[in-house]
């Protein structure tokens, strides 16, 4: 048999890159265990001499337990909304050659090229005469919007990937238009569902300029708002800032680890091909 020979720069590389992304988690980390005394004086990348759960706690009692549900509240309602629009839209634009359809494609995908920081003056001035400024839905309607472009072309790809063969099959058997999108077009679409039911997340819970612009008061504040409460006049509380962060982490940490192989498949195609 023939021997392989080791790829010593290879490993070397990934030893490197390896070194490169552990050691901020691991400063990160060490640093939430330890107070901000040990912290000032062992420095970012020594272990913690007297363990401590104290800056997790502090940081819930210190009202970002609301922030973290202002947060959970934003992203749900911003996935709800992608969810109920998107799938349809992106059915009606597979499915019909028209030339109306073509141009509510055309214009979703020139949201693709309008930043968020273009528009935001006009969005203070709408979202403000409409009466939902310092309100959660103020920041939760402008986010569903700039998520739907991406979401729709990401699904529209992933729809079609269906074979026409079996849309036909459907309608001889008498299917209706609605019992099609029901019965096949969702359940062969579910990488795809994936996929925007993440991104969407992701553009809801990591928003920062929304909430910066549209929000006021500290009852309405995201996560990524709060973060500024742990600096103050006197310094900034590192250890309790980047347990903060921790916190913020987890749930979409958590959301991608379960959902990353059907994001690989929606940005792919169905089934990966």
């Amino acid at each position: 048999m023939r021997k392989t020979r080791p790829n010593h720069l290879a490993g070397f590389g990934s030893s490197l890159w390896l070194l490169v992304v552990g050691l901020p988690l691991y400063a990160m980390l060490v640093a939430t265990f330890q107070s901000r005394a040990d912290y000032a004086a062992n420095g970012p990348l020594a272990l913690p001499r007297h363990f401590t759960l104290d800056n997790y706690v502090n940081d819930l009692d210190s009202g970002f337990a609301q922030y973290f549900l202002n947060t959970v509240i934003v992203t749900a309602a911003v996935v709800g909304l992608v969810l109920l629009l998107v799938p349809p839209l992106a059915y009606a634009i597979v499915r019909n050659d028209g030339k109306a359809t073509g141009r509510v494609f055309r214009l979703f995908l020139l949201g693709l090229a309008v930043p968020s920081q273009a528009v935001i003056v006009p969005m203070f001035y709408l979202i403000n005469e409409a009466g939902l400024y310092d309100n959660l839905l103020g920041v939760i309607l402008p986010t569903a919007a700039f998520a739907m472009p991406v979401c729709v072309l990401i699904l529209t790809g992933v729809m079609r990937d269906i074979t026409p063969e079996l849309y036909e099959a459907m309608t001889v058997d008498g299917a209706s238009p609605w019992t099609v999108f029901h019965r096949l077009v969702l359940p062969l679409s579910k990488s795809g569902l994936s996929t925007i039911v993440v991104f969407s997340s992701l553009q809801a819970w990591n928003g920062f300029l929304f909430p910066l612009v549209l929000t006021q008061s500290s009852e309405n504040k995201v996560i990524t708002m709060g973060l500024y409460d742990f600096q103050t006049e006197h310094g900034v509380d590192i250890p309790g800032l980047l347990a903060a962060v921790v916190l913020s982490m987890l749930p979409i940490l958590l959301v991608y680890l379960f959902a990353r192989r059907a994001l690989v498949q929606g940005l792919m195609g169905v089934g990966g091909k």
